[in-house]
C-alpha cells in the first residue's frame, strides 16, 4: 500500500485593492487622526512649545540688529540657529504649519461634533428604563392620584425639560422620559467655535496688518505722516502687505507729561496731540487728542499708542566765525527708574565755512555722555536720582574729526564707532560736566552750549484690521466656557402604573430614576428637591 500525504494548501490571498481605493483609505485614516480631539490638543502644545524660542530668542522683525549681534556673538551656533528660523519664529516654515494643522485638525473635529450636536437636539429623550432602581438615584412611593394626573403634574412642573410620555408595558402604566443640559454641549461647541475663531483673527492680522513705532520730539514740531514706511524707524507689515497703502495720517505732539509716585515709580505717561486725517489732510485743519498709556487714538483704522518717553538733550555749537548749529536727538534710557540716559550728538558744521570737504570732516563735532534728568554727582561721576526732569545735567566726551557722517555707512544712534577713534580720524577735545547755559570751548575756539534737554515719545501706529474679532472671539470663549462649566446635564424617568388595592383605596405606584450624564457635584440634592416638587405638586 502506498500512503499519499497530502500538504494542505495555502489559503488564498484576499483581492488586491485597487491603488486609488487604497489611497483614499490612507487619506481617511489620516484625515481621521488629524481630525481627533487628542491630535488638537497635541498640535496645541506643541503651538505653545514652538512659541517659546519666539520670546526668548532675538526675533528679526523687531530688532535685526539685535539678531546680527547675537548669530555673530555666535559664530557656529547662531548660522544652524538662523537656518532652523529661530529669529523668525512666529513666519517660520515649521510655525505655520503647526498653526495650520492645529486651524485644520479644530474645523474637522466641531464640525462633525455640530452636526451630532444638532441631531441630538431632534432626538427625543431615552425612554425609561426597565429597573429604574439601578440607577444611582431612585425613589419608589405611592401618590393617590392617577397615572394620568400624577404624569400631567410632573410634566406642568418641568418646565426648560424635554419630556417624552409614552405608556409602558404594564396595563394602564405611563412613563415620563424628561432630560435637560443640552446647552452644556452647545457652550462646549461654542468654546471651540470661537477659538477657530481666534485663531482666524490673529492670522488674518498678521496678514494684512501692520506696525510702525516713531520717535517724536514733545515740542509741537512738525510730527510725521503715515505716507511711506521710511518714515517710522521700525516697521514690521504683514505677510502679504508690501507696505504700500498705508491709511493717510498725521501727527504732531505738543506736549508730554508723567506723572511719578513718590519713590519714582511711573504712574501715567500723557500727551496732548493733534492729528489730520481724510478731508483734514486737505483742508489743514488739526483736531486736538490726548492719548495715554492703553488709551490709543483711534482714526482711520489704525491706532496711535503711547509706547514709552525719554529726553533729548539739546547742544548749541558756536564755530569760530559765530554761526551756530543747534541740535537736539533723543538719547537712550538705561536706567528705567531714574531715566539715567546715554547717547551721541553729531554735528556738521555750516556749509562754506572750510575751503574743501577735507577740511570740513576734520571739524565736525560729536558730543557723547551721559544725561541725568535730576542729577546727583559724587565728585566727578554723573548720576540720576529721579526720573523727572528737575535738576538736568550732562555728563559728557567732545570730540572733533571725522564723525562718518559722509561714509554712507549706518551708525548707531547712542555709540561712536570707536574704528574712527582708535585711527584718530576721531579725537577726544574735552570732558566736562554741565548744567544748562554752561558752555565748554575747544581749542580752535568752538564752543558746546548745554541748552537743557527736551522729552520725545515713543509712538506706535498699528493697524489690524481683524482686531475687533479677537476681542469678539475672546469674549465668546470665556462665555462658552462658562456654559459648559456651569451646566449640569441630567435625565428623570418617571413610571407610575395602577397598584393593588389596600384597604379599598386604589393607589398610584411612582417609579423615579435619576441619571447625571456628567459628574457633578449637588446632583443628588437636586434630585430630591425634584422628587419633593414633582410628586407633590410644591413650586
Amino acid at each position: 500500500m502506498t500512503a499519499t500525504i497530502e500538504t494542505p494548501s495555502a489559503p488564498a490571498r484576499p483581492p488586491r485593492q485597487p491603488p486609488m481605493r487604497r489611497a483614499l483609505a490612507v487619506l481617511r485614516n489620516v484625515w481621521r487622526g488629524l481630525t481627533s480631539m487628542r491630535t488638537a490638543l497635541m498640535l496645541l502644545f506643541l503651538l505653545a512649545l514652538a512659541a517659546i524660542p519666539g520670546a526668548l530668542l532675538p526675533q528679526r522683525s523687531l530688532n535685526a540688529g539685535k539678531v546680527a549681534d547675537y548669530i555673530r556673538n555666535r559664530p557656529t551656533l547662531g548660522p544652524w540657529m538662523d537656518r532652523l528660523e529661530l529669529f523668525d519664529v512666529f513666519s517660520s516654515v515649521w510655525f505655520t504649519a503647526v498653526y495650520v494643522l492645529l486651524f485644520v485638525s479644530l474645523v474637522g473635529c466641531i464640525l462633525p461634533r455640530c452636526l451630532d450636536h444638532y441631531r441630538a437636539l431632534r432626538t427625543p429623550p431615552v425612554k425609561a428604563p426597565r429597573n429604574l432602581s439601578r440607577l444611582p438615584l431612585h425613589y419608589e412611593g405611592a401618590d393617590a392620584e392617577s397615572p394620568e394626573q400624577v404624569i400631567e403634574r410632573a410634566r406642568t412642573q418641568m418646565r426648560g425639560w424635554r419630556t417624552v410620555v409614552a405608556p409602558g408595558n404594564r396595563e394602564g402604566e405611563l412613563t415620563l422620559s424628561a432630560e435637560k443640559g443640552y446647552t452644556r454641549e452647545l457652550g462646549n461647541l461654542v468654546f471651540h467655535l470661537a477659538l477657530v475663531g481666534l485663531l482666524a483673527a490673529v492670522a488674518i492680522g498678521k496678514l494684512f496688518g501692520y506696525e510702525g513705532n516713531v520717535v517724536v520730539l514733545a515740542d509741537d514740531g512738525p510730527g510725521f505722516c503715515t505716507t511711506s514706511p521710511a518714515v517710522f524707524d521700525s516697521f514690521r507689515a504683514g505677510n502679504v502687505n508690501d507696505g504700500t497703502g498705508l491709511a493717510p495720517m498725521c501727527v504732531r505732539v505738543k506736549d508730554f507729561k508723567a506723572d511719578y509716585l513718590d519713590n519714582g515709580q511711573a504712574s501715567m505717561f500723557t500727551s496732548d496731540i493733534q492729528y489730520q486725517t481724510g478731508k483734514d489732510l486737505n483742508s489743514g485743519a488739526w483736531r486736538d487728542a490726548t492719548i495715554q498709556v492703553n488709551h490709543p487714538l483711534r482714526v482711520a483704522g489704525d491706532r496711535v499708542y503711547l509706547q514709552g518717553h525719554g529726553f533729548a538733550p539739546k547742544f548749541t555749537v558756536t564755530f569760530p566765525n559765530g554761526q551756530t548749529r543747534t541740535e537736539a536727538v533723543q538719547w537712550k534710557p538705561d536706567d528705567a527708574t531714574t531715566f539715567l540716559s546715554s547717547g551721541v550728538l553729531r554735528i556738521d558744521p555750516p556749509g562754506g565755512m572750510y575751503p574743501n570737504e577735507d577740511e570740513r570732516r576734520k571739524h565736525q563735532v560729536a558730543i557723547q555722555g551721559l544725561f541725568a534728568p535730576t542729577a546727583l554727582l559724587h565728585g566727578q561721576l554723573l548720576t540720576s536720582m529721579y526720573p523727572a526732569m528737575k535738576d538736568p545735567a550732562v555728563a559728557i566726551d567732545i570730540y572733533q574729526g571725522d564723525t562718518g557722517l559722509d561714509t554712507g555707512r549706518a551708525q548707531s544712534l547712542f555709540a561712536l564707532d570707536q574704528e574712527m577713534i582708535k585711527q584718530g580720524r576721531l579725537v577726544k577735545q574735552q570732558r566736562v560736566n554741565l548744567k544748562p547755559g554752561e558752555s565748554a570751548s575747544l581749542p580752535d575756539g568752538t564752543k558746546v552750549t548745554f541748552d537743557g534737554a527736551e522729552e520725545f515719545v515713543n509712538l506706535q501706529v498699528s493697524h489690524d484690521p481683524a482686531q475687533q474679532w479677537v476681542l469678539v472671539s475672546a469674549l465668546t470663549m470665556m462665555a462658552g466656557l462658562l456654559v459648559s462649566l456651569l451646566v449640569k446635564r441630567r435625565r428623570i424617568w418617571l413610571r407610575v402604573y395602577p397598584g393593588a388595592p389596600a384597604d379599598g383605596v386604589r393607589r398610584t405606584v411612582v417609579e423615579m430614576g435619576g441619571l447625571a450624564r456628567t459628574d457633578q457635584a449637588g446632583w443628588g440634592g437636586e434630585f430630591d428637591r425634584l422628587r419633593e416638587r414633582l410628586l407633590t405638586g410644591d413650586k
